[in-house]
């Protein structure tokens, strides 16, 4: 099948293509023989650094905490960025110019601040100005670091998710008199929601992500903290840091796997239901529109 933007392969790209896959394939095989090969030789395979993961304790008293804190700060971070977010994107399309240029600067002032920094300042700041206790300050400041970050970031992506429609929608709701508000809310924002999702998606991958550096720099108890200190209990570094990946590999997987699901549902919301009418209904439709016209001619000349 072609399109713009891909040709259908003839037989020799087609051999080559199945050339690079069986490459490729070969080339993955032995990366992960080399790979399992270095595990076994430096002991790192042996049951009983594994055999802790077996029992309840190393996961009720380390890495469910842990994750119920990534989860925890990953949630109030997308709660809070995301309507954030919409806000500051619509704010930067705005047509006055004291509104759209002073929300520009906050945009790309937080957008270029690494996120960890944005985390350290807060930390800082709620030590020294507010009565936050200590033990649940690291929360605080890793969801204020991500909120301010990754508003940013989904400003932009909601500001491009709208730019991206074409302009006869716009056009067309002021043609039937409906004011910019309204033209945002009932018709572009609606419209961009399916465009941008994938963007949103990957942001909040990497909000969830993310939380792991107010462990690693605040202290936070989160999912790869605690697997810290399990390691430490256990000598299992290798293996905890294994069992730490899968985890974030399928909490990402549920989140971008329910994303795929939305927007499939809002796309095939906005699909015609493609009922076919019948004989009997036509006839009745051309009747009625018939006679509208019919009457409306008898009216007028009389």
């Amino acid at each position: 099948m072609t399109s713009v933007l891909y040709d259908t392969p003839g037989p020799r790209a087609k051999r080559r293509n199945l050339v690079l896959t069986v490459v490729f394939t070969v080339l993955l095989a032995l990366l992960l023989w080399w790979v399992w090969q270095t595990l076994d030789d430096k002991g790192q395979l042996k049951w009983s650094l594994w055999e802790p993961f077996t029992t309840s304790e190393a996961w009720t008293t380390y890495l469910l905490p842990g994750l119920a804190d990534t989860l925890k700060a990953a949630a109030l971070a997308m709660v809070i960025a995301l309507p954030l977010g919409a806000v500051l994107g619509i704010a930067r399309m705005s047509d006055h110019r004291w509104v759209r240029i002073p929300v520009g600067a906050v945009v790309e002032f937080f957008r270029a601040i690494p996120v960890l920094l944005l985390m350290l300042f807060a930390n800082e700041l709620y030590v020294r100005s507010t009565g936050i206790p200590s033990d649940e300050r690291p929360l605080y400041a890793v969801v204020t670091g991500l909120v301010l970050y990754n508003a940013s970031v989904l400003a932009e992506i909601v500001r491009a998710g709208i730019l991206s429609l074409p302009k006869g929608q716009s056009e067309a709701a002021m043609a039937i008199g409906l004011r910019k508000s309204q033209t945002m809310a009932s018709i572009l924002l609606p419209q961009a929601v399916a465009a941008m999702l994938p963007a949103i998606v990957s942001q909040l991958v990497v909000i969830v992500k993310d939380t792991a550096l107010g462990g690693v720099m605040l202290g936070f108890t989160e999912l790869l903290n605690s697997r810290s200190t399990l390691a430490a209990n256990y000598a299992n570094v290798i293996p905890s840091f294994i069992v730490v990946a899968v985890i974030f590999i399928v909490l990402n997987f549920i989140l971008t796997s329910f994303a795929s699901w939305l927007e499939g549902r809002l796309r095939r919301s906005k699909r015609s239901t493609g009922a076919v009418l019948g004989a009997d209904k036509v006839d009745d439709v051309n009747a009625a529109e018939v006679g509208g016209t019919y009457g409306t001619g008898a009216g007028g000349s009389i």
